[in-house]
């Protein structure tokens, strides 16, 4: 199971098609269709309607990108949560990014890893991201797509650079393609990830195992309490049936019995039941008891008959 997290879409896009098909053709299982939200955020956010030409094998979720500069801008992530399947953040600055990792609550951090950053990245900071459960993102579409030498160079030096300050632990690679020319298939991207400096078993954990535990993670936050309880079933108990009023007809074919039905049940269960079961084997110590009291009957009988006669 393949999945890419990270598929621009906007409703009157009209390459989303063609590039959900090649994405089926190539083998991916699981596509997140992400749309991007900067400044203030809309006071009910929904998501966009997903579109109707999709593959049967594809499975489609929705995703939500938060571009962040300030580190107070968090008010309402949670009430944005819940209209998206997966929420990523995007840092703008070491601050935001320190931020998002230690205590925003989201499922993906997305770097822009395309342009030059002013700032390093620290183990410390970036494993206090993957213990809570949140994964980094790397994207090769810009570094693909004709954007310049400046931007592949940059991609290749920044995910070099991630991917040693994680130790090669929490990354899932996306795309970020907006057509179907920017889209590799699930090995080529894992060849591409051993150029960066992951093993090929960590190149393909990128793309199917930490991208499927992400999805899980985040359909748990969602839907119970903390990630820790969830609500099964709620426990109702049945309605009863409801009886017919009318009263019913008496005849020859339908006679009442005196003793309740439920009575009746259930001694016939209970004899049902005393008569199927079988007997269950002795033991040794209880034949040599049974034994040991037949030997001492047959002594009193004779000791009794000895008496008697000479009496």
């Amino acid at each position: 199971m393949f999945y890419d997290l990270n598929i621009p879409y906007t409703p009157d896009d009209p390459e989303i098609s063609s590039t959900l098909n090649f994405l089926a053709e190539l083998g991916y299982t699981t596509v997140a269709l992400s749309q991007t939200l900067t400044g203030k955020l809309p006071p009910n956010p929904t998501a966009p309607s997903l579109p109707r030409n999709v593959p049967k094998n594809l499975t489609v979720l929705t995703r939500v990108n938060l571009t962040l500069s300030d580190p107070a801008q968090n008010q309402r992530l949670n009430t944005l949560a819940q209209a998206y399947d997966l929420l990523a953040v995007r840092p703008a600055n070491e601050k935001a990014l320190l931020n998002a990792c230690t205590n925003l609550e989201c499922d993906v951090i997305s770097l822009d890893l395309s342009v030059r950053h002013p700032y390093h990245f620290k183990f410390k900071m970036l494993s206090a991201a993957i213990a809570r459960g949140i994964r980094f993102e790397i994207c090769y579409g810009p570094g693909i797509t004709g954007s310049g030498t400046d931007a592949r160079r940059n991609l290749i030096g920044n995910a070099m650079a991630l991917i040693r300050a994680t130790r090669g632990r929490g990354i899932i690679i996306s795309s970020e393609a907006r057509k179907a020319l920017g889209v590799r298939a699930p090995w080529d991207v894992i060849n591409l990830a051993c150029v960066w400096g992951l093993s090929q078993e960590r190149g393909k954990e990128a793309v199917c195992e930490e991208a499927r535990k992400t999805t899980a993670l985040a359909k748990l936050k969602r839907t119970s309490w903390r990630g820790i309880i969830d609500v099964v079933d709620g426990g109702e108990k049945p309605k009863p049936k409801s009886e017919k009023s009318g009263p019913k007809q008496k005849g020859p074919g339908n006679k009442q019995k005196d003793t309740p039905q439920s009575d009746t049940n259930s001694d016939t269960l209970k004899r049902k039941a005393s008569a199927e079961e079988p007997e269950k084997p002795l033991s040794k110590r209880e034949m040599k008891r049974r034994a040991k009291k037949a030997r001492f009957g047959v002594v009193d009988e004779e000791s009794a008959n000895s008496t008697g006669a000479t009496s």
